[in-house]
């Protein structure tokens, strides 16, 4: 029988943690001060524009969002499929999907311009928007996940926490759903009209989230001096593995299914072979560095054995997954609509011309203040409340980890 896992809060008294909160605090304040000065002198101090109203801002909150509903997926595989490894990883895994929903959420409110106007969203709800399903998605998911943490923290709970975790699971689905179907069902813009959104966000968000993940723990037991056994490492990146390789799969079908259709060969030879910045993100920053790389290292017998490169290969998987949502958001935008098809369009308003878009300093900055305060709320929390196993060794989460026999001393004479 092997001894119980016992979890405990980070001391947090050491002149590192301090510097650590002190800079992603300062980040924070950073990507505060970005809102203030567009929202004091307007959007014209952006690289948005008429045709590009969805800008840097929003590649980092949608990215930030549909990796929240990843992340938990740590958590769901312990307790709603009861695989034992993985329920030691549970707390955190919920620490950090409500973290970074929050951090994601802030860019996309404070990126709206009029952000109090969330108020009339939220009471005057359009039944056949989209974006009024996700009104009610993300609280929801809040909701769950605090919930949900309650029962695996609570031991009077704890006989709760696989429907809690199950309800969780159906609701994250739910949410990655709406926010893939927001592009999905957008007719208008060619890079966007495709069903298989849904399910291709679903699949990001497993990666996505599960790299955030590997780092953050290697970070957190590494800085913490606890025990990080090798079967927990492997096992994460061995299902990272799977995981981008069904990202790979999903891209190539819905590339595959859109170049069926003649009307589309206009969207796709821009993003895969002319368009400029956004064929070098998709081709260099998503599929290469987010994807090939990463699988080649998480399956190369003696890299993937390695942590450090097994921390290159998540940070890969998450620069891919911002590349990806560059081309997916800002390049779905910057192709021109097909207003009249079959016809050239021009216009005085750039109709029928690819729109030019550069991000600015301050919707980088707004982005990355957004990354900061999930990173703060995680660093914090853990100082406070026991998200953290005392230790991961081998011994204590492998349910198959045999110890290593004691070599029997040769006798001397």
């Amino acid at each position: 029988m092997k001894p119980a896992i016992h979890y405990s809060t980070v001391e947090g008294r050491s002149l590192a943690y301090w510097g650590l909160l002190g800079f992603l605090g300062f980040v924070l304040l950073l990507g505060l001060g970005a809102t203030w000065v567009m929202e004091h002198n307007g959007h014209h101090v952006t690289g948005m524009n008429n045709h590009v109203i969805w800008g840097m801002p929003h590649v980092f909150a949608v990215f930030m969002i549909i990796a929240a509903s990843g992340i938990l997926n740590v958590a769901s595989i312990g307790t709603v499929f009861g695989r034992k490894m993985y329920k030691p990883l549970g707390r955190l895994s919920a620490l950090l999907a409500f973290a970074f929903l929050a951090g994601g959420l802030m860019v996309l409110m404070l990126d709206l311009g009029r952000p109090d106007r969330l108020v009339i969203a939220a009471t005057y709800l359009n039944p056949k928007s989209v974006f009024a399903w996700n009104i009610l998605l993300y609280p929801g998911f809040f909701l769950a996940v605090l919930v949900y943490v309650w029962f695996m923290m609570e031991r009077r709970m704890n006989k709760y926490s696989h429907q809690a975790g199950l309800f969780a699971f159906i609701w994250r689905l739910l949410l990655t759903t709406g926010t893939g179907s927001i592009f999905g069902f957008i007719v208008a813009r060619q890079g966007y009209d495709a069903a298989i959104m849904a399910p291709m966000f679903i699949i990001m968000s497993f990666g996505f989230g599960l790299a955030i993940y590997i780092l953050t723990l290697m970070a957190a037991y590494r800085w913490t001096g606890r025990e990080l056994g090798d079967s927990v490492l492997r096992t994460l990146k061995n299902l990272l593995g799977v995981f981008v390789a069904a990202i790979f799969y999903f891209v190539f079908v819905f590339h595959l299914t859109t170049l069926y259709g003649t009307e589309n060969h206009g969207i796709e030879r821009f993003i895969l072979l002319d368009g400029g910045i956004y064929t070098q993100m998709f081709w260099i920053g998503w599929v290469i560095i987010g994807m090939l790389l990463p699988m080649a290292i998480v399956y190369h017998p003696s890299m993937g054995k390695s942590r450090n490169w097994i921390g290159i290969a998540s940070a890969m998987v998450i620069v891919g997954g911002l590349a990806s949502m560059y081309v997916i958001i800002i390049g779905g935008q910057a192709y021109p609509m097909p207003i009249f098809p079959g016809y050239d369009v021009s216009s005085s308003f750039l109709d029928g011309q690819v729109a030019q878009y550069a991000p600015s300093i301050w919707e980088i900055g707004l982005g990355l203040g957004g990354v900061a305060l999930a990173l703060v709320m995680t660093t914090f929390a853990i100082k406070v409340l026991p998200f953290l196993p005392n230790s991961l060794e081998d011994a204590l989460v492998d349910p198959h980890h045999k110890p290593a026999p004691v070599e029997a001393e040769a006798n001397a004479g």
